[in-house]
């Protein structure tokens, strides 16, 4: 396929891939040598980031850990950032990094956009950030939301894509009267009690929701990702305990397509899930407008019944969330009737700074403005001009590490940490598991440190995400900076 607006040009081969990240956690650890990495804390992280340092510490005595956001934590410390422009940030001592970390996904367009700024700046001078009653930019996005995905008949915002994720399972869960819910493994849909399971490692159930009771689980399992055999044979299990309400999928793979998927996976997934009369919940939360205008869905010519949106659909501001689908589906968040005046029940849905007019106009101008630029198809090219060069700095070096993209969603995986999976049927193999995903956990935020001191902001040191803001001069840039880190590393001590 070539690119035609979508931001990916030709779909990898999510088998080979799979493989060499198979091939990756079977090999020992190779990450930036010890003298190097404390060559970058003195003579970055103390000596250019003292002020950053001061706060953090300062914040540690009020913020449990430092911070407020997981994605802000850096070894050796979170850098505190009072600028954003574009493709750069800047920090409170006067250094700036290309941000390959883009809020976790969503400001496809750049980093406070002026175009979208002026239109919040407008909006904060007439009416203010919210006022409770509705706001013509409610209407003005859904619309646009409805006019650019084709299965989003109707869309209801909400203030984060975890909110979004449970109102669909709500909604699923009263269209088609089923209990239970199946996840891929690995992915991550928010994290309210029952989606928090199975996550980050296929296999691992509960084991990475502390706090949650096992009980709230009951109707929650998770299936292997690209293993059609293994969803399909979970759905006819529950046909036996109240069938199945809802099949989550991410579509590019779990965690924005660390472990990556065939088209004909999730083609099958909305195959299986209506055949078993479950409904697809597709969560657009990364992928959306970023893989193409139309989401990720758009690319692998699936219709979900429900769509989750995130971060974008408010361009980066607040009141990030909100789920989107079918008329029918979307009727349970209504009025409690259908298109066709029937009753239907009415699903359990609130959140008193949804839908603000601060969001609704954020995200309408961005959305707009990614259809202007065709940002999706520039961002996926220079996706897959860094992948390359990354591919080619790991052949030079020698290394084991494993780079690939899915359009604007790109990986650089140095150690493998997610691509391990949890055999319950090998219980004694568990504990090593989770030893080795510790350890190597470790250095990936290791290898993210040499990437900071490079001047490289990324997604915990092995996800990057382009924007339509970068140029391959900028790019080019990036990669002259990945190979300072990777001409000093080597096999772990």
């Amino acid at each position: 396929m070539a690119y035609n607006g979508f931001a990916i040009d030709k779909y990898l081969d999510a088998e080979a891939v799979t493989k060499q990240l198979d091939e990756l956690i079977k090999k020992p650890v190779y990450t930036i040598k010890k003298d190097k990495l404390e060559d970058y804390v003195t003579n970055y992280f103390d000596a250019k980031c003292a002020k950053s340092k001061e706060m953090i510490t300062e914040a540690r005595n009020i913020i449990p850990g430092g911070v407020q956001h997981n994605l802000a934590f850096n070894y050796p410390f979170p850098i505190v950032i009072t600028k954003a422009e574009g493709a750069k940030l800047y920090d409170i001592d006067g250094n700036w990094y290309y941000d390959l970390l883009q809020a976790g996904g969503p400001t496809i367009i750049g980093s406070n956009d002026p175009v979208v700024r002026d239109a919040v700046i407008e909006l904060l001078n007439t009416c203010g950030p919210s006022t409770g009653l509705f706001h013509e930019f409610e209407y003005k996005l859904a619309k646009k939301v409805s006019e650019m995905v084709p299965s989003v008949e109707r869309f209801r915002m909400l203030g984060s894509g975890t909110e979004a994720c449970m109102c669909a399972l709500r909604i699923a869960r009263l269209k088609t009267g089923k209990k239970n819910v199946l996840k891929m493994g690995g992915a991550y849909h928010g994290w309210s009690d029952q989606l928090a399971y199975g996550m980050r490692v296929p296999g691992t159930k509960s084991l990475m929701s502390k706090g949650v009771p096992d009980f709230v689980f009951k109707h929650t399992d998770e299936f292997f990702p690209n293993d059609l055999e293994d969803l399909e044979r979970k759905l006819k299990r529950n046909q036996a305990t109240g069938g199945t309400a809802a099949v989550y999928i991410e579509p590019v793979g779990p965690e924005s397509g660390t472990r990556p998927v065939s088209k004909e996976f999730v083609r099958g997934c909305e195959m299986l899930a209506h055949k078993y009369g479950a409904l697809l919940v597709c969560d657009e939360v990364v992928s959306g407008f970023r893989i193409a205008p139309g989401g990720a869905q758009a690319f692998y010519d699936i219709d979900p019944d429900l769509t989750i949106f995130g971060k974008i659909i408010a361009g980066g501001y607040p009141g990030a969330g909100g789920v989107g689908g079918h008329a029918d589906c979307m009727a349970h968040l209504g009025a409690g009737l259908d298109s066709s005046g029937k009753k239907v029940e009415k699903a359990m849905c609130g959140g008193t700074m949804a839908a603000t007019p601060i969001s609704c106009v954020a995200g309408y101008y961005t959305l707009c403005e990614i259809e202007k630029r065709n940002a999706c198809e520039v961002a996926g090219r220079m996706g897959d001009r860094l992948t390359q060069g990354l591919q080619e700095l790991i052949k030079k070096y020698e290394l084991p590490f494993v780079a690939f993209n899915q359009g604007s969603i790109c990986h650089l995986d140095s150690v493998g940490t997610m691509h391990f999976c949890v055999d319950w049927s090998k219980p004694w193999t568990i504990p090593q598991v989770l030893k080795q995903t510790s350890i190597r956990q470790a250095e990936m935020e290791h290898m993210g440190a040499a990437y900071m001191a490079e001047g490289i902001v990324t997604l915990a040191g092995s996800r990057l995400y382009t924007s339509a803001a970068y140029t391959e001069e900028m790019i080019d840039d990036v990669l002259a900076r990945f190979e300072r880190v990777f001409e000093n590393c080597g096999k772990m001590e």
